[in-house]
């Protein structure tokens, strides 16, 4: 048993932040029904990179974000396709969309209209600013919420330009503010024998993730300046550059102060009372980070990543994504898997990073073909014959 099973969502959500969160609800045990347009579905099946296979090409997007779902296409614009849809939501847990604001009513899915038979059903409304305030109409992409939301301004070298980080951030942490929501509700269900609407935006989570740039302005006034990979409250706690040109991150506290001099072969400054305590470090921050960069530059990354656990200082190599992917310790842990697919055959993935006792731990199924399951969930959810079913394709409402 996982911990999920019997839950069902009608997930009408495309792109990332969304499908990403449906994924973890998915392969905890949910069973997720991805409602696609029929006129190529969600729009990353077409994004790049292309995976190349014997039976056709994927989008390796799509499949990054899709796995262990059903995949049914219905036509909103029809109404005997949001028919269709108002049937499966009346029998739904939850309903998860991504549309800007006042679309899905125009459809009558909206929250108030999409099962007013079904009182239990929890819906989850992602947009990028909120239903509610002066942006609600507006719209965005991961990049405008990392800009607006603090975290870009916080990004980048001293003295350099705002920085967007490496993955979409705004997306991602979207998704697991939303599958957080979703669980709350489901456990409030039990008590209360409600279902909810939640109305999540994506700039909310990305103000909600200051939380210590936060706390800093609210103690200090201070609008925290960008440090690169510095820490602005903690020295030492950066990157160095190792004498073999790669890269560790040591971040330490005075208990490590004494073991990391020593290990460096700074003497003098491991015995140097003074500098024992992160107040006087921090006040002397560029003469300290001067001294820590000279030492570590006479040593390679693995030596010194090696000194460093051998004398219990906190610190480790910045891998590259090949390297972290193909690391002993990931790959022991089973944080990369594969799967089947039809068409391109074995493909790589990065599975839900949950061990558990007492449920099954989540398994890494593959991602459907588009419409995989139409005629599937319409005939056991919805009790339509292969007549009424051809209907529905030739009148263009799946």
């Amino acid at each position: 048993m996982k911990p999920l099973d019997g839950i069902t969502i009608l997930d009408l959500s495309r792109v990332l932040a969304c499908p990403f969160a449906s994924m973890i609800l998915a392969e905890l045990g949910a069973t997720v029904i991805k409602v696609e347009q029929p006129d190529g579905g969600d729009e990353t099946r077409a994004f790049e990179p292309k995976v190349h296979g014997e039976g056709g090409d994927e989008s390796a997007y799509y499949l990054a974000f899709n796995r262990s779902k059903q995949s049914i296409t219905v036509n909103f614009r029809k109404p005997e396709g949001q028919e269709v849809i108002r049937r499966l939501a009346h029998d739904a847990d939850v309903v998860v969309e991504n549309f800007p604001v006042g679309t899905l009513a125009r459809y009558g899915l909206d929250k108030g209209h999409i099962a007013p038979g079904n009182p239990d059903l929890i819906y989850f409304s992602c947009t990028g600013f909120g239903m509610t305030g002066p942006y609600a109409p507006r719209k965005g992409y991961d990049t405008v919420f990392q800009a607006m939301g603090g975290i870009m301004s916080l990004t980048g070298e001293r003295d350099g330009g705002p920085v967007k980080p490496g993955l979409p951030v705004a997306d991602l942490t979207s998704g697991l503010w939303a599958a957080i929501g979703i669980l709350s509700a489901l456990v409030g269900r039990e008590r209360s024998g409600r279902g909810c609407h939640i109305d999540f935006s994506m700039l909310d989570g990305q103000v909600g993730l200051l939380s210590l740039a936060a706390a800093r302005y609210f103690a200090l006034g201070e609008v925290p300046p960008r440090m690169g990979t510095e820490h602005p409250g903690r020295v030492p706690s950066a990157a160095f550059e190792c004498r073999d040109g790669k890269w560790v991150q040591i971040t330490g506290s005075d208990q490590h102060w004494k073991p990391l001099c020593d290990l460096l072969d700074l003497p003098q400054w491991g015995a140097d009372a003074e500098l024992a305590r992160n107040a006087v470090r921090v006040a002397r921050r560029e003469e300290v980070m001067a001294g820590l960069q000279a030492a570590v530059a006479r040593l390679d990354r693995d030596e010194l990543c090696r000194r460093c656990d051998a004398a219990g200082v906190p610190a480790g190599p910045i891998l590259d994504v090949g390297e972290i992917l193909n690391n002993e310790h990931v790959r022991a842990r089973g944080m990369v898997s594969s799967y089947d697919h039809p068409r391109i055959g074995r493909f790589g993935a990065v599975p839900v990073p949950f061990k558990f006792e007492g449920y099954e731990d989540p398994q890494v199924e593959r991602p459907p073909l588009l419409g995989e399951h139409t005629d599937e969930v319409l005939r056991a959810r919805l009790g339509l014959s292969a007549e009424e079913i051809t209907a529905l394709r030739q009148l263009g409402a799946i």
